[in-house]
């Protein structure tokens, strides 16, 4: 058995919209509950109320399921048989359901059509009036135009007011102001002494920040990021280099120009008010964008093509001394790798120095003083961090070298006499002065004195020096001099000697000496972020190391580079990471380089001018065009 179930709805215009459904089973239930076969939403209608079924035949019978009582042709009862042959009329609250047989299929057809309420529980009269403001408010038209006047009035008349009636020319008071309505957020530490003179870099209403408001107080660690070239500005030159945008970003570009937006200013990498925390760190396609294929776009340019930095970026290369043109040093940039050397002047082993069996652990062991008792030197003996912890400070004779180099060749009394380090002319001078008076009653030559140990007293008092001294090299100056220069004395122990240097010096040149105070000049690296590390984890061989010459610096990759420890800026790599660290552009890069320490260590960075001679102790590498150090 089954039922045909047309459900009858009008329009505004009046006309009718017919749903037609077939109802299968012998039962069909009516109700204002949703899961009844014949849905009626009327409160005047029970969840539940009637159930019709087929009683066989033409006959239908209709019967109350609570009791309550529904209308069959204008009278009101609880259950009713009823001829399809005849048709009915009945009557749920604002509801009429016509009974009929289907001419078509022959099944019993049943109309349901919503008539006007007529009860004070009907559906459009308790839930479309009793329970809304609709009669208390305006209407749909009057409400939008009303809510747009006040968003005008609140979100841009009241600011431009607030902005106009304000002296530019004075700190503004502390108080909740209208234009602080446009404010994206609140301005970074670096900035927060801003945070009332909006005016300091909005220097004109409704114009984005120009380059020129940043200038006003950024007057040191600006400027352009690409130099002049002939038939080209920088400006042009970055343009270039950048590339015409496509796609989606030219629709921006397209935006940003209508709206007085221009590209290439100083905020579109130092995004603001993002919260009062530091300023974020320049994302790596600010810097990608140009980098990743600049040489297809800027055709004479040096640099190599950088991406990201696990996966697409250049050998790293390092500023070393290739030689000296006279005293000066001359820095050649060098990819690093096993290779990679520096003429730095010194006749100077790490290995024999770090052995932890050899002659100069046997000296330390009988230590006295700051030195350690394990019986071996160690990186901190000799190398010290500055007081940024970004470099280390030069090696210097006097505090590293001379309590084992030992430079005394007469004793008075209980002071010693040392030669002049750094002064071949002046060692050749106070030699000969020695030698024309009256010799001392213990002379030591310098090329025949054992090494000391720092602080050791009681040896450096020793007679025996003096004695072996007296024994092995007469006391004649010329002797005496050419001992001291001689490949084992005390100034060939450690320098490269020539013949043919000046009078004064007798002869003898001593080759200067140049120690890096920057190896990386087209980026930065900082020791203090990596004091957990042990140093020979990254100088991988330092302890093998036989040649003074040899960059014992990491590369990029293989044992000790810095790939196996940094990964991208989304953590892509190319070799096992164990402890991966996501590392941008800007971690090593800034835009704003100096040839200095970067900004955060550049107060406590002391600039030393170099030395002449063999006391060269610490020569600056050559200041970077302007370009990138590490925040």
């Amino acid at each position: 058995m089954s039922f045909i179930v047309r459900q009858i709805a009008l329009k505004a215009s009046g006309e009718e919209i017919v749903r037609t459904a077939r109802v299968e089973g012998d039962t069909l239930t009516i109700g204002r509950d949703a899961a009844c076969e014949i849905h009626l939403p009327d409160l005047a209608v029970d969840p539940r109320h009637a159930r019709v079924r087929s009683s066989g035949g033409n006959t239908l019978t209709i019967e109350s399921i609570a009791n309550q009582p529904f209308e069959v042709n204008g009278r009101s009862t609880v259950r009713r048989e009823l001829n399809l042959a005849a048709g009915a009329e009945l009557g749920f609250g604002g509801y009429r359901l016509t009974l009929a047989r289907d001419d078509a299929s022959g099944l019993p057809e049943i109309t349901v059509r919503r008539i006007e309420a007529v009860s004070e529980s009907a559906e459009d009269r308790d839930l479309g009036t009793a329970y809304t403001l609709k009669g208390l408010l305006p209407g749909k038209r009057v409400s939008a135009w009303g809510f747009a006047l006040l968003v005008l009035l609140s979100c841009l008349a009241w600011p431009v007011w607030s902005y106009m009636q304000f002296d530019h020319a004075k700190t503004r008071p502390a108080q909740f102001h209208g234009d602080e309505l446009w404010s994206p957020g609140k301005l970074s530490q670096a900035h927060q002494q801003l945070g009332r003179d909006c005016q300091a870099c909005h220097t004109q209403a409704f114009v984005a920040v120009r380059d020129n408001a940043c200038l006003t107080c950024h007057t040191q660690d600006a400027h352009q990021h690409i130099a002049d070239r002939p038939g080209q500005t920088a400006a042009q030159r970055l343009t270039l280099a950048r590339g015409a945008p496509a796609g989606m970003a030219k629709f921006q570009r397209a935006v940003a120009d209508a709206f007085n937006r221009p590209a290439g200013r100083c905020t579109d990498c130092h995004t603001e008010h993002e919260g009062s925390g530091p300023m974020p760190a320049t994302q790596q396609r600010f810097c990608t964008d140009c980098h990743a294929a600049m040489k297809e776009r800027l055709k004479d340019t040096k640099l190599a093509d950088a991406g990201d930095f696990g996966t697409s970026h250049p050998v790293l290369q390092a500023s070393l001394v290739s030689g000296f043109d006279g005293t000066t040093p001359r820095f050649t940039r060098t990819a690093l790798g096993p290779a990679a050397r520096e003429e730095g002047g010194l006749k100077f082993t790490h290995a024999q120095h770090l052995s932890a069996t050899n002659g100069v652990a046997q000296m330390v062991r009988r230590r006295v003083g700051n030195f350690k008792a394990s019986g071996a030197l160690g990186c901190g003996d000799c190398h010290v961090a500055d007081p940024s912890g970004t470099r280390f400070e030069p090696v210097r004779m006097e505090t590293a070298c001379q309590s084992c180099h030992s430079l005394t060749f007469d004793q008075i009394g209980g002071t010693f006499r040392t030669l002049r380090h750094g002064e071949p002319a002046m060692v050749v001078a106070d030699l000969r002065a020695f030698y024309r008076s009256t010799g001392p009653a213990r002379p030591a030559s310098l090329g025949g004195l054992a090494r000391r140990v720092p602080g050791d007293a009681a040896r450096q008092s020793d007679a025996r020096d003096y004695a072996r001294a007296v024994h092995f090299y007469p006391a004649r100056a010329d002797q005496a001099i050419a001992a001291v220069f001689s490949p084992s004395g005390a100034c060939g122990d450690c320098h490269q000697i020539t013949r043919g240097g000046p009078a004064a010096s007798a002869g003898f040149a001593v080759q200067p000496v140049a120690q890096s105070s920057r190896y990386f000049t087209k980026g930065w690296f900082t020791h203090d972020r990596h004091r957990q590390t042990p140093c020979a984890e990254c100088h991988v061989g330092v302890t093998r190391s036989n040649d003074a010459r040899e960059v014992l610096i990491p590369g990029l990759d293989g044992a000790g580079g810095c790939r196996t420890c940094h990964v991208g800026e989304g953590g892509a790599h190319i070799a096992r990471v164990d402890h991966p660290v996501a590392s941008t552009c800007a971690m090593c890069h800034d835009f704003h380089a100096a040839g200095g320490a970067p900004w955060a260590a550049r107060k406590a960075e002391t600039r030393r001018a170099p030395l002449a001679g063999a006391d060269r102790r610490r020569v600056p590498a050559p200041a970077p065009a302007p370009r990138v150090a590490e925040r």
